[in-house]
Order: C-alpha cells, then structure tokens, then sequence
C-alpha cells in the first residue's frame, strides 16, 4: 500500500514541475521531454530500485543511475536519450530547489553530476565492448552497491 501512496506522490510532483514548466514559457513538447526524464529518474531508480527518499541529499546518486542504472537497464543504452533525461533531472532539481526542497549545495552537486555528459558516453560505449567476464570490472568503476 505504501509503494500506491509513494506513486501516487512521486506523480503529483512530477505535474507541479511540468505545469512549472509550462508556466516558464516552456514549449510543450520540450516540457514533457523534461517532466518524462525527471519521472523516469524518479519513479523507475529512486523509487522503485533504489527505494530511496527524493529528499535525501545524496551525492553520487545521479551518476550512478546515468553511469550504471540507465545503462544496463536499457537494450540500447544512448548517449543522445541520457542526455535528455539528465536535462529532465537537473530542471528537476532546479524545480526543488525554488521550492526549498533541496539546499544550494546540493544543488551544485546534481548540476555537476547531470552535465557530465563525456564520462556517461565514455560508459555507454565502454559497456558495449565488454567481452567476456568484463563486466564487474566495467560496473566497479560506478557500482550500485555502493551504499546507494
């Protein structure tokens, strides 16, 4: 009953931030390309894998979704759709932050973490020539299981 609630408050959010970014003066299109990548973040990782609290300030938590999450939970991880969802994120962030939800710092941190474009495709392209029993080397370099 708790995950419905969860969902259910997780989805609220989401259309106070696309109806915010409407209000921008957001073209449509462009917002629900925004408000789809910040749910994606939201509902699929820190939700429903990571079962986290959106309000925790935890550094390291988008990359480790953009670095390891999103790729190998994806048939054709792409560096182009990635970066579209960490655009989401960050306006996202950018979106809890005017409301006070999250502090300056950590603020700073998403920001840094969402525009990091060059390591995600280095990732990406990285995963995709595994060979062999490559793959816990490639997933020690942004594990999940660090704690997050």
């Amino acid at each position: 009953m708790d995950e419905i609630r969860v969902d259910g408050l997780c989805r609220g959010l989401l259309r106070g931030f696309h109806r915010y970014l409407l209000e921008k003066g957001t073209d449509p299109l462009e917002a629900g390309t925004l408000a789809h990548g910040a749910d994606y973040y939201l509902r699929d990782f820190i939700v429903s894998s990571r079962r986290r609290n959106l309000f925790e300030e935890t550094p390291g938590l988008i990359r480790r979704f953009a670095a390891t999450w999103y790729i190998i939970s994806n048939l054709e991880p792409s560096a182009e759709e990635l970066g579209a969802m960490l655009r989401g994120i960050m306006e996202f962030y950018r979106f809890l932050h005017e409301n006070r939800l999250v502090s300056d710092d950590y603020l700073g941190i998403i920001e840094q973490e969402c525009t990091d474009i060059p390591f995600y495709e280095e990732r990406i392209r990285s995963f995709l020539d595994i060979k062999g029993d490559g793959y816990l080397a490639w997933e020690r370099v942004c594990g999940l299981k660090d704690g997050i």
